[in-house]
Formats: structure tokens, sequence, C-alpha cells
């Protein structure tokens, strides 16, 4: 008899929470979102990792102000993730140059993955905040079976057209049994600095009426402002370069809401499915 790879899922020592970011397309802002999540939650008093397992398009070194940083490796040989902002921060982009390829076959990338939880040093953390890549591939699948996952965010951008891709990755958590925190719109709408008039920039799809119909939470409403790509490319995340801004205010919120949610579903999440 065939041994269920989900028989392989065993918590990471000394993480109470594993949270993950997902998207079922890129270009939603999920990076920012999981940056800045994370960031929130540190702000909040907590102990707190952040984990880009985008293998072949990290984006963590650059958005984190971590570019050409390596990790030291300890006296147990546990690799030191690097310390940013108070985060604790792992990346396949501190091992690759940026503009390097990583061209790895599944089974490479299944074994980063497993460092990436095993043979780093995160220590004592309330939350580890993990960024996929988007879609619903190997990598999703990979951290479903390895470790305890205490909830997934998905993000989207209001238009229908994301909307589709992003209930393809709400599909796959489901699938997988890993619980659905909820939903962020981000880039939901801008605010007009003249008038305070909010503008739409897309078409506003069916997203609210989805969620209401599978029940799903909307956690937060990110408005759009160039200064969140700017805070990205600068390396100084928007919770913490503008904390008193709206789109930092609704990434604090988000926190609020993902720290509540992630332990009441702790206690009692099912254990994943094998998809």
């Amino acid at each position: 008899m065939s041994q269920n790879p989900f028989d392989r899922q065993a918590p990471i020592p000394g993480i109470k929470h594993i949270l993950v970011v997902g998207s079922g397309k890129g270009g939603v802002g999920k990076s920012t979102v999981a940056v800045n999540l994370a960031m929130a939650l540190k702000k909040s008093g907590h102990q707190v990792g952040l984990m880009d397992a985008d293998i072949y398009g990290p984006s963590l070194p650059r958005m984190m102000g971590a570019l050409q940083q390596k990790p030291e490796v300890n006296e147990k040989g546990q690799i030191q993730p690097l310390l940013r902002h108070g985060l604790k921060l792992m990346s396949m982009g501190f091992m690759v140059d940026e503009g390097a390829a990583v061209v790895w076959r599944g089974p490479m990338l299944f074994k980063a993955m497993d460092q990436f939880f095993r043979d780093v040093a995160w220590g004592e953390l309330d939350y580890l905040v993990i960024d996929l890549p988007p879609g619903t591939g190997d990598v999703a699948l990979t951290v479903a079976q390895k470790v305890p996952v205490s909830g997934a965010i998905v993000v989207c951008t209001p238009q229908n057209m994301a909307l589709i891709d992003a209930k393809k990755a709400m599909d796959m958590f489901e699938r997988l049994r890993i619980p659905i925190l909820g939903v962020v719109e981000n880039m939901s709408y801008f605010v007009n600095p003249e008038n305070q008039e909010r503008i739409q920039l897309f078409p506003q799809g069916d997203l609210n009426n989805y969620l209401k119909a599978k029940n799903f939470t909307k956690l937060a409403e990110v408005p759009f402002h160039p200064h969140v790509a700017l805070s990205s490319e600068a390396g100084v995340p928007m919770v913490e370069s503008q904390p008193d801004s709206p789109e930092a205010l609704a990434f604090q919120k988000l926190a609020q809401e993902v720290g509540v949610k992630a332990i009441d579903w702790s206690a009692e999440s099912p254990a994943p499915l094998q998809p």
C-alpha cells in the first residue's frame, strides 16, 4: 500500500502558526500583501518570519532591502535567516544573483522547500508567512504536504479577470483542506487627493457576490497608491515607511483579522487531503 504523501507533514519546531499568501495569477500584488502583512504582525508585537516560496521569481530580497545579501551557516549547520526590519527572512534570491535563472525540475524544487522548512534556524516564531508563487502548482502542494498550515490568504484585484484565477487558488486550498482565512482586494480603489473621492481603477467585478455565496471573508480592501510600489522598490515595506497612510492602515487591519482567525483555526483545522 503506497504511503499517503501527507503523512510526511510535520510542524516546524518553534513555529506556532504558518500562514500562506497565494493568488491565482501574477501581478495582483501578492508579494506586497505578504510583506506588509508580515510587517504589520511584527508591529503588533509578534515574532515573525517571512519565507519567499517563489523559487523561480523571488522578489523578497529587493522588497526587503536585502539585495546581494547571503545568509550564514551556524555551528549546527543550519542556515541563519537574514534579519530586516525585525523580520526573519529566507528566499532563493539570497542564494543566487538577482538576474540568474533557476532552471530546476520538480525534485530539486521539493528539496529546496524542505531545506527552507527544516534547515533554516527560524527559532521561536508566532507566525511564519509564506509568499507562494502565483498559480496552483508544485510549491503550494509541497507546502501542504510538508507542514500544517493555519490558514491561507488569497489576493485578488477587483475585476472579474482576476477573480477567475483567484477562484482557482481558493479551490486549490479547499481541496487541500487548508483553511481559507479570507481574501484581500488589492488596488481596490484610488483616493483623489483633491477631494478624497474614491475612484475605481478597475471595473468592479463579482468578487463580493462570490465571497458571499462561498461564505468567505473579505479581510481588507487595500487602496492603490504609487507609494506602495515605491516602498517595495526602496526595500522598506509601506507599513514601516508610512505607517499612518491609508494603505498601511489597511495592512494593519488585515494583520488583526488574520491573527484572530489563525488562532481560531489552529486548534481544530482538519488534516489536509490528497488532491
